[in-house]
């Protein structure tokens, strides 16, 4: 089995995303790592130029299994064998739908949700990545494949989110986001609006609201080795530090205790 990694990324330096670590964790389980979007406009964009770039990144990919991968998405050391013989395994199925591990703070995470991050691209060529709501899940002639129906690995995407990032880095991404969406679907939903200052209040409602359902600690050495020392070295200005100063004020929401037990056992 050949298993190809796409992820795509633009001035992740300038945007403070943890690309060199997502890289060497990829290519510690992939047989081929393609990185595209180099050539992302550094202004306005519509959102279906997002499509495109996973389309095309998915294209580039000669794996027999294909998974696409954020920037700030990363895979732990230890189950990278687990991982391709879960995938092996699995060879009749279009998808393996991994968990999620939601970051904020390194001490902290929820598992938030499933998503289809591999796909059998050998057996189901025509698997696009348009489907779902923002049109940028993997679909069947036009059909979104369902994660809650596919094989799920005992092993977890680790998502970074806006750790590294700072207020301004974030402001202007949610903005210029927020307006690619809204002239897509003509609404703004979680975005808020499209200026810099209502798009960082609203996400730092969402935030906040997110927040206290991250209930399951961590210790700083449990994290993937490829991350550590970054989120050892956070700095103030840094989302990661103590989430803008939300997390001066953290209580968990312990209803989340038994919501996450009830995923577990009935996934």
């Amino acid at each position: 089995m050949k298993l190809s990694i796409f992820t795509s990324m633009t001035d992740p330096e300038e945007r403070k995303d943890p690309w060199r670590e997502a890289l060497r964790s990829y290519e510690d389980i992939a047989d081929e790592v393609i990185t595209v979007g180099q050539n992302w406009p550094p202004g306005e964009f519509e959102w279906k130029y997002i499509g495109e770039v996973f389309q095309e990144g998915h294209d580039i990919c000669t794996g027999d299994w294909v998974m696409r991968m954020d920037i700030d998405y990363i895979l732990h050391e230890k189950d990278m064998d687990y991982i391709r013989k879960f995938i092996k395994d699995n060879d009749d199925a279009p998808a393996i739908a991994f968990p999620r591990y939601q970051f904020f703070h390194p001490g902290r995470y929820q598992m938030i949700a499933y998503l289809c991050v591999a796909v059998n691209k050998k057996k189901f060529p025509n698997i696009k990545l348009n489907g779902g709501g923002d049109m940028l899940l993997p679909a069947i002639d036009g059909k979104l494949i369902d994660p809650l129906k596919m094989p799920k690995p005992n092993a977890a995407i680790w998502n970074y989110e806006c750790m590294f990032k700072t207020k301004d880095i974030i402001s202007k991404e949610r903005a210029r986001f927020a307006r690619a969406w809204f002239r897509t679907f003509d609404h703004w939903t979680t975005y808020g609006g499209g200026t810099e200052e209502v798009a960082f209040e609203a996400w730092m409602k969402l935030i906040s609201e997110r927040l206290p359902k991250h209930i399951n600690k961590i210790k700083l050495s449990d994290h993937p080795i490829y991350i550590q020392k970054k989120l050892e070295c956070l700095e103030p200005e840094q989302f990661g530090y103590n989430c803008f100063g939300l997390m001066d004020s953290f209580k968990p929401d312990y209803k989340e205790f038994a919501r996450s037990y009830l995923r577990k056992i009935k996934y």
